[in-house]
């Protein structure tokens, strides 16, 4: 019998980086090191769990340094739950190494000459600050190596059995929940939302979703906050069981009375996507409402809008700053989602034109436009490749704005290219992947200058930063 040869344990290991997946960098011999639950300055073993010709992964197992960037994490599922791995690192160090990112993307890999970066912006709360979560519901919590050999512990499966969950899926294991106790990624009443409904669960023996025989009543649940006050809960059943669906709802409607839109969804296919699936009202409203400056933003179930309000208003307002506006300019919005920066900069724009993939997103920003009495906006769907066609910017009229705000693929090449040739005066780039975005800007680059750079930090505790280039004609 063959057996692998174990991968080795590297010790006294010098963490002198982040990575840009959360884990962090330390050098061995020249070999590049990934290193899970380290942070730069610390000195840890790594067992490795993973060789490959330039580079190695691993887990930090021993801590010989603890490094000056450490913290205390707030939450007790800290390096169990997937989210948040920056949690451990004071915030001012986050946004070092973000902006670190940012100038590494852009300037070491996409070799662009861009003038001085201008320091990252900062978000005003770094807890409590996102206005969405989804979470699921599973028969098979997950347990901790602890529980595990915890003999007085009685793991029970079934309808009010301990092993369900409501909380977040383990990373890389799509069949494992966390059970969550407390989030402080949202505030409240989210926690106490959550906690009640699985309360209520299991004293009435609803079923808790098996996500391996796809059996079970409760799915999910989604909690949307607004800056307006406003809530709206949205749970997913497996299965239409009357009972057992207006049971649960009737009792979130008479528990929290804050909540303002009480849907639900019954999903019976194999994914969890429920943009295809039709949305039900118990009680209430359909939809919240975001206030930003004098404008309002109707959020459905199925829309998307920044889950981080407070600075979403900073990176719009940087993006209308950057677009440079006299009230007299074509702007082009591509990737307009809802059309929340179409319409938050309409006011300062002759005519604005938003283009989207998603048909309810375009439904849902003339929505937008129409109860905030926006009159010159249009917005189109279809992909973008090919709507942006010389008939259609005949039909539209030339830009002399672009903003472009893509998903984290960044923009097809035929896209970009036509971009380039329809030579605006002004290209405001505003990107969630710097990496992306700087090979986006290599191939405009011939044809246009950076002159601005400006990161903004939407999700303290991760890696992920956005960043907004202001792009002139040369």
């Amino acid at each position: 019998m063959y057996n692998k040869k174990p991968l080795p344990l590297l010790t006294s290991v010098e963490i002198i980086d982040a990575g840009t997946e959360g884990q962090s960098i330390g050098k061995v011999d020249e070999m590049v090191v990934f290193v899970k639950g380290a942070i730069p300055g610390d000195v840890v073993d790594v067992q490795i769990t993973r060789k490959k010709n330039k580079f190695r992964e691993g887990t930090a197992t021993v801590f010989h340094t603890l490094s000056e960037r450490r913290t205390d994490p707030a939450c007790e599922h800290f390096g169990t739950c997937g989210g948040c791995k920056w949690q451990h690192m004071k915030y001012d160090s986050q946004l070092y190494f973000k902006q670190k990112q940012v100038y590494h993307s852009l300037v070491r890999i996409g070799r662009l000459e861009i003038p001085e970066i201008l320091p990252i912006l900062g978000s005003a709360k770094i807890y409590e600050y996102r206005n969405k979560l989804e979470f699921t519901f599973s028969n098979k919590k997950w347990l901790t190596k602890e529980q595990i050999n915890d003999k007085t512990l009685d793991f029970a499966e079934g309808p009010g059995g301990t092993r369900n969950a409501l909380g977040f899926h383990i990373p890389g294991l799509f069949d494992k929940v966390l059970d969550i106790n407390h989030c402080h990624l949202q505030a409240d009443p989210s926690n106490a939302i959550r906690l009640e409904v699985k309360k209520y669960a299991i004293e009435n023996n609803l079923t808790f979703f098996d996500l391996r025989d796809q059996a079970g009543l409760l799915r999910n649940i989604i909690i949307r906050t607004s800056s307006t006050g406003e809530v709206m809960v949205i749970v997913i059943f497996f299965k239409n069981d009357e009972s057992g669906i207006n049971g649960l709802l009737e009792h979130l409607k008479q528990a929290f009375p804050s909540i303002t839109a009480l849907l639900y969804v019954v999903n019976e296919k194999k994914n969890d996507t429920i943009f295809d699936q039709l949305v039900h009202t118990y009680s209430g409203a359909d939809v919240i409402y975001e206030q930003m400056e004098n404008l309002r933003f109707r959020i459905s179930p199925k829309s998307f809008y920044q889950t981080n309000s407070a600075q979403a208003y900073e990176l719009y307002k940087l993006t209308r700053e950057f677009a440079g506006l006299t009230g007299n300019e074509v702007v082009y919005d591509l990737y307009t989602g809802t059309g929340t920066i179409a319409n938050f900069v309409a006011h300062q724009a002759a005519k604005v034109v938003g283009i989207e993939n998603v048909e309810a997103a375009i439904a849902d920003a003339r929505i937008n436009a129409s109860i905030n009495n926006i009159t010159n906006t249009v917005f189109y769907a279809g992909d973008m490749k090919d709507v942006l066609t010389d008939a259609f910017i005949e039909a539209n009229g030339k830009a002399d704005v672009i903003i472009t705000d893509p998903p984290r693929e960044g923009m097809h090449e035929d896209v970009v290219r036509k971009i380039a040739s329809m030579r605006p005066r002004r290209i405001v780039y505003v990107s969630c992947n710097p990496g992306t975005q700087a090979r986006d800007l290599m191939i405009l680059d011939e044809s246009y200058k950076v002159t601005r750079v400006q990161p903004v930090d939407m999700f303290p505790h991760t890696h992920h930063v956005e960043n907004v280039v202001l792009l002139e004609l040369r």
